[in-house]
């Protein structure tokens, strides 16, 4: 079900460039990569980690009952979201781009390449706390989710558990689609993030779901890839000279473009 709203709501974002063609797609004012404000935000998701961590454990044993876990629908749904998350995310964010460089049109290129963009630039963030953080996955023991300690990440991926990855990729892909459909639809955020957002947060509970991370370990996921993909998205359209746009955006800003939607019956 959500796979269907999911490409639908790409469709949607094709269809509204030819609708939008002469919305503005840059930003007048060059933005440095980082602003005072980012530290509110930061310290916003940083509270809400901090506020969800002491429910870990309860959470992550409800949802490891015996009858939730035999749940098939829950089961399926689960690893449907896993695989949306990743690697479904990057697939479809590399789809989109190259579709947009197919049709020559520079505003879909700009979704898939950016999308692409903060998700590999928000994966190697989140790979490296994995490493500093070393914490244990709940699946090792789900009766002490303290359990960090510096460096071990290193040494298995058991304890590579702060923060979620697939919680990561999802929230980064989610955040800059979202952010992209602005420039030329403007009126979109509640519908495409509603879709978009919601997707990337049942990405997060399937990873609980599956005693791979604990709820923290998903907060601070969707943290990190949500203000990548906010900043890579701001910092690139207030910078459309920038190298890699330079390199790899080539279309031109067509008022016309004509997607076979049957393109975006990507399967999960």
């Amino acid at each position: 079900m959500f796979a269907k709203m999911f490409r639908a709501a790409l469709v949607s974002l094709t269809f509204a460039v030819t609708a939008q063609a002469q919305v503005q797609d840059t930003i007048d004012k060059k933005t440095p990569l980082l602003v005072s404000k980012d530290a509110l935000l930061l310290g916003a998701f940083l509270l809400g980690t901090a506020a969800v961590a002491p429910l870990d454990m309860k959470i992550a044993s409800r949802l490891q009952y015996q009858g939730t876990q035999e749940n098939q629908l829950l089961g399926r749904a689960a690893t449907g979201f896993r695989l949306l998350g990743d690697p479904g995310s990057f697939v479809v964010g590399t789809a989109v781009y190259l579709i947009g460089r197919v049709d020559g049109n520079r505003r879909v290129e700009s979704v898939g390449l950016h999308s692409v963009e903060s998700i590999l630039l928000a994966d190697v963030l989140g790979g490296g706390i994995k490493m500093l953080a070393g914490r244990q996955r709940p699946f090792y023991d789900i009766r002490n989710p303290y359990n960090f300690q510096l460096w071990r990440g290193f040494s298995s991926d058991q304890f590579r558990s702060f923060p979620s990855g697939h919680t990561i990729t999802a929230f980064a892909f989610a955040s800059t689609v979202t952010r992209e459909s602005q420039f030329w639809w403007p009126h979109s955020a509640w519908y495409v993030g509603t879709v978009f957002y919601g997707g990337a947060s049942l990405v997060g509970l399937s990873r609980i779901y599956n005693n791979q991370h604990w709820a923290s370990d998903v907060m601070a996921g969707a943290a990190l890839g949500t203000i990548v993909g906010i900043k890579v998205v701001k910092y690139t359209h207030s910078h459309p000279g920038n190298h890699i746009d330079r390199e790899l955006i080539k279309g031109k800003g067509s008022s016309q473009i004509q997607i076979n939607p049957v393109l975006f019956t990507i399967q999960f």
